[in-house]
């Protein structure tokens, strides 16, 4: 019962994945969910990438609730599928993507840059709407 436990945990963190690139058009065209981590106050200023899910991690403050969040993000994504995430200019994305791929076994691509990043590409954005 024990090797059939350890095969599982091998092939579990085989699967699980994270990757880092900054985001462009081709990407986005894919269709593949982004979802969007920064707070409500940064998604109404820049808008947020075409089909991007807000679900906000940190807070305004730097708080957050781990278990808030995965639940918000469970009911987005199947925690196999291939998503990206997505922030101001890739900090908080960076550290949350790696931990959900790294320790928990999603599979994230990093969207290193940033909004920031799309905005200086002119990667054309929509308004961010409640």
């Amino acid at each position: 019962m024990k090797w059939l436990l350890a095969l599982f945990l091998i092939g579990a963190s085989l699967a699980a994945d994270y990757t880092a690139q900054p985001v462009d058009q081709k990407l986005i065209d894919s269709h593949i969910k982004i979802i969007d981590i920064r707070t409500p106050g940064e998604w109404k200023s820049t808008g947020l990438l075409k089909g991007a899910i807000p679900i906000m991690f940190f807070d305004e403050r730097g708080n957050y609730d781990m278990d808030a969040f995965l639940n918000a993000l469970n009911k987005k994504v199947n925690k196999n599928e291939r998503f990206a995430v997505i922030c101001n200019s890739g900090s908080r994305s960076r550290v949350l993507g790696s931990y959900l791929g790294k320790q928990l076994g999603y599979n994230i691509i990093d969207l290193q840059g940033g909004i920031q990043y799309a905005i200086n590409k002119k990667i054309p954005l929509e308004p961010y709407r409640p």
